[in-house]
């Protein structure tokens, strides 16, 4: 895994979220390899198509066919993948999610509405943190929103 230059993969099925996304990921962070999947449909055979292998992968939670519980579930299945980033986002910060994301095995969660810096910190931060248990990142309000 390159740490300064990581394959990004990113599930989601709203355009805006995907669109954010990718602005933050190719245009601000000029990450080279991010893949967005806009479904879950046939996700694992797809996934493990790619090349490279993503090392950080972002799962939308509320999602068909297959919801971000299951991509988890089929991802750590798999050791191609073993040693993936596995990032739940969610629009729900309730704590009863995020309890359950971190018991079924997620590396972190954000909370939807993403905003540039915050998220930037927080993605270069899954390199530097061991597996300790997660916390949903939400971000300020205060700060100032990705282009939309």
């Amino acid at each position: 895994m390159d740490h300064l230059q990581p394959s990004v993969l990113y599930v989601e099925d709203e355009a805006r979220s995907r669109r954010v996304m990718h602005m933050m990921l190719v245009n601000s962070m000029k990450l080279p390899h991010v893949t967005i999947f806009e479904d879950s449909q046939d996700f694992l055979a797809r996934v493990e198509a790619l090349n490279p292998k993503p090392d950080v992968i972002f799962l939308d939670i509320h999602l068909t066919p297959h919801d971000g519980f299951e991509m988890l579930q089929m991802l750590r299945t798999s050791q191609l993948f073993a040693d993936a980033k596995i990032v739940a986002l969610t629009a729900s910060v309730m704590n009863e999610e995020i309890s359950r994301l971190k018991e079924v095995g997620f590396d972190g969660c954000i909370a939807k509405r993403l905003i540039a810096t915050p998220f930037q910190n927080y993605f270069h931060s899954l390199f530097r943190v061991k597996k300790s248990g997660i916390s949903c990142h939400e971000q300020s309000a205060n700060e100032p929103e990705a282009a939309r």
